[in-house]
């Protein structure tokens, strides 16, 4: 199965990320996780929860809440974890998805910063033409907040606004949920069956 790197930052809609997380282990994947200071703070405003503040010890908690049963699957890592496989081209894993994205982020990587791992992860992506998926969570984009978008379509990014349809009828909040999960995961060519398809 695929290597994949996720990244939560301190945009609201941290259950996309989640549920994003859950669908991707459950899948088989190997994954490498990178959460930065705010989205610490935004898991406590939006889902009540505290999150332990080192990387290990957050491992430890996502291995235990989506009961892993190969602990290998799941790493957390440091924003200034420079050995971490995904920040070098000679081990970028198959993609990366930021969900979600701050327009911060989203302008560090547009101009290649690569101030952290979260950046530079996002770098080798752009550089090695893998699978770049970030989701922003912002209303309205400005100027800027498009210019940057644009500018990382180009370079091969997809940009994937988590904005749930209604056509399948959702009766939940989690029903809204995976249908913005379920895009992320066609774009990473994850199989899944969390909802039903046009046309089905």
């Amino acid at each position: 199965m695929k290597t994949l790197t996720v990244a939560f930052t301190g945009a609201s809609g941290l259950p996309y990320g989640l549920r994003t997380l859950e669908c991707l282990l459950a899948a088989g994947c190997t994954v490498n996780v990178v959460v930065t200071q705010a989205a610490q703070i935004v898991a406590s405003q939006e889902l009540g929860e505290t999150w332990p503040s080192r990387a290990e010890a957050l491992g430890g908690y996502f291995r235990e809440r989506f009961k892993l049963e190969r602990p290998e699957q799941l790493t957390v890592w440091g924003m200034q974890e420079w050995f971490a496989p995904m920040a070098s081209g000679s081990n970028p894993g198959d993609g990366m998805v930021v969900v979600p994205c701050t327009m911060g982020a989203l302008a560090a990587i547009a101009n290649g910063m690569s101030e952290n791992l979260l950046e530079r992860a996002a770098d080798v992506m752009l550089k090695e033409r893998r699978d770049l998926i970030l989701v922003p969570r912002e209303a309205p984009f400005s100027t800027l907040h498009l210019e940057n978008m644009l500018k990382l379509s180009r370079m091969g990014a997809v940009i994937l606004p988590p904005n749930p349809a209604f056509y399948h009828h959702p009766k939940t909040i989690d029903d809204m949920v995976d249908f913005v999960v379920a895009r992320i995961l066609d774009q990473l060519r994850i199989p899944h069956q969390l909802m039903q398809r046009w046309g089905e």
